[in-house]
């Protein structure tokens, strides 16, 4: 499948547009990784306790996400996109969404 940002796929043309989809996670912080986070606060520097964490999320929205398009029947997404939002004081969603459809070589 592909998937782009862009509102086009090169070298194709939408021929179906199928509909917004979606994936989507929350993600709780782990006492574990926030003793560490603490740490860097102190000492500055990335915090890749929590980049791993956001990456993961991200992965896991994107698959979701893709799911729903095959379901539909889609060979791509367009105008890919993700959203952050604090869902509680210690967890954040992390959205992806696109337009699902289908494309063929011009």
């Amino acid at each position: 499948m592909i998937v782009t940002t862009s509102e086009n796929v090169a070298g194709h043309r939408i021929t179906k547009t199928l509909g917004l989809v979606r994936g989507n996670t929350i993600r709780a912080r782990h006492v574990g990784r926030d003793i560490k986070a603490m740490g860097r606060n102190i000492v500055g520097g990335e915090i890749s306790e929590y980049t791993k964490l956001l990456a993961e999320a991200r992965e896991q929205a994107l698959d979701r996400m893709l799911e729903e398009a095959n379901g539909l029947g889609a060979n791509a997404i367009v105008t890919t996109r993700f959203a952050t939002s604090m869902v509680t004081s210690g967890g954040a969603e992390l959205l992806a969404f696109g337009t699902a459809v289908i494309v063929e070589p011009e």
